[in-house]
């Protein structure tokens, strides 16, 4: 009767300690679960609030990348070979000590959409150089010397864009000042259209272009023409008419 009062004590007591040690690791994992935050509530106390406090030495993403890069001209398309450059075919170039054959390459260039271009002597010409009556005044004595070339200040750009080139100076002894010829020999004008301008007080036009069209016999000259300083764009236009290169 004793021993089994014994073995009943023993095992309440084994129950005991049994029931205790549950509570106890019950109690335990609660706590730690309670103290340990959720792994989104921690990426969430980390993220930064604003945009800009993100850590800007990470390599950029591949869309970043992309906006990076040079973006292609919005017009891209090449230009067709059989296409025509840009610019006139049509030049004007002209000298004028005067001013007077200025105007007139003015009307021409501004009737015919042409471009226009002034041969400026490296040295300009002054009152006394152009004393006609002084035999030893500077035009007299380059008229005097076929041979004379007068430097020329400045160059045409791409002269060779151009199809036709109209060549405007003032008459000088019946002729076309020696400077014209330093232009003419200065470019080739090969396959090019000349037409040739003048003006003069009383001065007809004459073969007052000779000597140019030696110095570029390769190219098509067509008839000259002369004016008076007063001439309008009128009577300017009706001349480039009849030239049937509009």
């Amino acid at each position: 009767m004793k021993m089994k009062k014994i073995t009943a004590i023993l095992l309440a007591l084994v129950l005991v300690f049994a029931l205790a040690a549950c509570a106890g690791n019950t109690e335990s994992n609660e706590g730690s679960n309670s103290s340990a935050p959720s792994q989104s509530s921690a990426e969430a106390s980390q993220a930064p609030e604003n945009p800009q406090d993100q850590n800007t030495s990470e390599a950029p993403s591949e869309t970043e990348n992309e906006s990076q890069q040079p973006s292609e001209p919005a017009d891209s398309t090449e230009s067709s070979p059989d296409e025509e450059p840009e610019g006139s075919r049509i030049l004007v170039a002209y000298f004028s000590a005067t001013n007077n054959t200025e105007g007139i390459a003015q009307k021409l260039a501004d009737g015919l959409g042409a471009d226009l271009y002034e041969i400026v002597p490296e040295q300009p010409y002054s009152a006394e150089d152009l004393d006609y009556g002084n035999a030893n005044s500077r035009s007299s004595v380059e008229m005097n010397d076929p041979s004379a070339r007068p430097a020329i200040s400045g160059t045409v750009a791409n002269m060779e864009q151009y199809d036709v080139v109209f060549i405007g100076y003032p008459i000088w002894w019946g002729e076309a000042p020696r400077i014209m010829s330093t232009f003419i020999e200065s470019y080739d004008f090969s396959g090019k259209t000349l037409v040739a301008f003048c003006t003069s007080a009383s001065s007809g036009f004459g073969s007052s272009d000779s000597a140019l069209r030696s110095a570029a016999s390769g190219a098509t000259w067509l008839s000259g023409h002369r004016f008076s300083a007063g001439a309008d764009s009128e009577e300017v236009m009706e001349w480039t008419n009849g030239l049937g290169i509009n």
